[in-house]
């Protein structure tokens, strides 16, 4: 039903900013709750931030509160991650993932469709 493509990571260093997009494919993306995931080297997938399917809500898990933004564009297809203020602890790769429905979620389990993922390093 939908296949996700992720893009804009890269080497940045600490304190600086980086902006990742998910390019969804299909005509159904108003549909979908989008959330973004990234896992750590030796470390769990976990949540970093989710968006309603409307866009109008949206939840951020605390390690990256006031510091990233998660948008979309519907019409666009597109789901946006701002990240500012970087820490060497935000190094991982970042996933995008959706799910019909229309409020976040923020267990993994409940994603169907998922991004190969891009890769986010922050340097001191």
């Amino acid at each position: 039903q939908v296949q996700l493509v992720e893009s804009g990571g890269g080497l940045v260093q600490a304190v600086g900013s980086l902006s990742l997009s998910c390019a969804a494919s299909g005509r159904t993306f108003s549909n979908y709750v989008m959330a973004w995931f990234r896992r750590a080297p030796g470390k769990e997938r976990e949540f970093v931030t989710g968006i309603s399917s409307s866009g109008r809500t949206t939840d951020y898990a605390d390690s990256v509160k006031g510091r990233f933004t998660i948008s979309r564009d519907n019409a666009k297809n597109t789901v946006f991650l701002q990240m500012n203020s970087l820490k060497v602890e935000d190094t991982a790769v970042y996933y995008c993932a959706a799910v019909s429905g229309r409020f976040v979620i923020r267990m993994n389990r409940e994603y169907d469709y998922w991004g190969q993922g891009t890769q986010v390093t922050v340097s001191s």
